[in-house]
């Protein structure tokens, strides 16, 4: 059709060449909208493949064939060849579950023995400082989510002042300009002031066209990565040079059979308003700079930070199902399976990022940032805490976790919690509060390591689910996973949260565990004497026959006196 076009004359020759060079054109600067397309294809390769080929020969064998029956005989075969897919593939999730026993397989998972101690603990949860962090903008400006990055050797909240997505005009004329940096170990976080950091980038999450970073990364890909690679979670945090920047992190897809999500590595963005030049430049080639997973090691502030996207983290873990072997998930035999559990009413879900300390471990983990999992047993009614996951928050291509149910500890997991923390305070009214987001507290407290769950108590919104109340002074808990029991703890005093847990619980652990002293404190006066008793009381009583014995030695002497005369 096009060859008899071509050869019409001159006129339809350079009609051809026009529409040539235009797709081309075309294809070149919108590259960041049907990019979509190309990650659908290289997602689904096998299966498409497959089913062309089914489709091709079944069609084939259709045409070829001369009798009605036949013919009726091959489209029978087809629906139910492409019924069976649909439904064993997308219905009962096995693509899915395909893809993640590709994810177990190139995993490289680390058993840990003793679980690591928590540092800096956050306060607020993500939900928390999101609804403050929206309370303190304009009606024309919006607040990116939150992440919890390292800032000057500090856990921070970070999260960019952009224009509202509702504002079409300021979308496609304005700039971010600010960035609140909120310190996460605070019960007070202050969204003014030095926390307001003054940065322009002329590229944002809400804007528009080739200003939006999504865009403006895509745009940078080359065309191999356009198949394999697609940015994810943005992060706002300081380069080497002390700059704010943007790293986008990115997911790159492997495998040809049920290929899977891995990290990618980052795109590199940094602040400062853009001339016509590099107007010029995110039009043709995008901006930011590609660090791969294996030059990360080249950027120190890329390092023990937190760029993983979540979407990885999170199919990693759930990977972890197959430990009992690539049958067990399945619905007649789960023995060791589990799951990430859900958390409701629209908070935070994990993983929770947390600052652990790894130090005295026999693991080469670095001390820092992860992403953790508590993962349960796959049913509803199976709260217990199975293994705790602790996936390196800077993508080091390493998993370590800690088999509870093995070592048959009997911890409860993060589902049980919140029905916990309700029936230990049933003044409170929980039809407008809730308790949310229980990330690990693990402390060495009375002679061992113990964990605990951090919960906070936040109101939501009656017209809102997702506007969590954003309290400077919010209630906080401790639940010992292994007791089941509830501490309030004070908000305001993070020194003394150990001691009040030694306070409520010590009499129970004595009892259990025959403990000694909480791990800091110095043996009182009373507690001297009353061991001195003890001790005193443990001596067997002897009977004391000294009289009797002397009387029998006076005879026995007298006797012998008078043998001798």
């Amino acid at each position: 059709m096009i060859k008899n076009y071509w050869n019409k004359g001159g006129k339809q020759k350079r009609i051809t060449v026009f529409v040539v060079l235009l797709l081309l054109v075309l294809l070149f600067f919108f590259r960041d909208d049907y990019q979509l397309v190309l990650l659908f294809l290289r997602k689904y390769i096998f299966v498409l493949l497959v089913s062309a080929l089914i489709l091709f020969f079944g069609l084939r064998k259709f045409r070829k064939s001369a009798k009605v029956g036949s013919r009726l005989g091959v489209l029978a075969l087809l629906i139910i060849f492409f019924g069976l897919l649909y439904v064993v593939g997308w219905h009962y999730k096995m693509y899915d579950y395909m893809k993640t026993y590709n994810v177990f397989n190139s995993l490289n998972k680390v058993e840990i023995d003793e679980l690591p101690l928590t540092q800096n603990e956050r306060i607020q949860p993500l939900r928390n400082i999101f609804s403050m962090a929206n309370e303190s903008v304009g009606e024309t400006k919006d607040v990116s989510l939150p992440h919890l990055v390292r800032v000057d050797d500090q856990n921070k909240w970070t999260m960019a002042i952009q224009p509202s997505e509702k504002y079409v005009m300021q979308r496609i004329s304005d700039n971010t300009e600010e960035v609140f940096s909120v310190s996460s170990t605070t019960p007070f976080p202050r969204f003014s002031n030095e926390n307001r950091i003054d940065v322009t980038f002329s590229i944002g999450e809400s804007l528009k066209f080739s200003r939006n970073t999504y865009n403006a990364v895509v745009q940078r890909f080359n065309p191999w990565m356009l198949f394999n690679h697609e940015p994810s979670d943005t992060f706002y945090m300081k380069n080497d040079n002390g700059e704010w920047v943007q790293v986008v992190s990115l997911i790159k897809w492997k495998g040809f059979f049920f290929p899977y999500p891995s990290f990618g590595g980052v795109m590199i963005i940094e602040n400062g308003e853009h001339d016509f030049n590099d107007y010029m430049e995110r039009i043709l080639i995008g901006k930011g700079t590609y660090v791969s997973p294996d030059d990360i090691k080249n950027y120190p502030f890329l390092m023990k930070q937190n760029t993983l996207s979540e979407k990885v983290s999170q199919l990693e873990a759930e990977s972890l199902k197959f430990l009992g072997g690539f049958s067990d998930p399945l619905p007649w035999n789960m023995k060791t399976a589990v799951k990430i559990p859900v958390m409701p009413k629209d908070q935070n879900q994990q993983p929770y990022v947390t600052d652990f300390n790894f130090s005295g471990s026999n693991s080469d983990a670095y001390s820092g940032l992860y992403h953790w999992f508590g993962l349960e047993p796959v049913g509803d009614e199976r709260t217990s805490l199975s293994y705790s996951v602790f996936v390196p928050a800077d993508g080091t291509d390493k998993l370590y976790y800690y088999d509870h149910a093995t070592r048959k500890q009997g911890y409860a997991g993060v589902s049980a919690m919140p029905l916990k923390v309700k029936e230990s305070k049933k003044e409170y009214d929980w039809t407008a509060s809730t308790p949310v987001e229980f990330r690990p507290y693990i402390k060495d407290i009375a002679g061992r390591k113990r964990m605990f769950f951090l919960g906070t108590i936040s109101s939501i919104s009656s017209t809102d689910a997702q506007q969590f109340d954003g309290s400077a002074t919010p209630d906080l808990v401790l639940i010992d996973s292994e007791y089941r029991d509830v501490i309030w703890i004070d908000v305001k005093h993070p020194s003394t949260w150990d001691q009040e847990v030694y306070n409520q619980l010590n009499e129970a652990w004595r009892a259990s565990e025959g403990i000694g002293y909480f791990y800091n404190e110095k043996p009182k006066d009373e507690d001297i004497m009353e061991q001195e008793i003890d001790s005193l009381m443990r001596i067997p009583k002897v009977e004391d026959n000294s009289d009797m014995i002397n009387a029998l030695q006076r005879q026995l002497d007298s006797l012998k006196a008078a043998g001798g005369q």
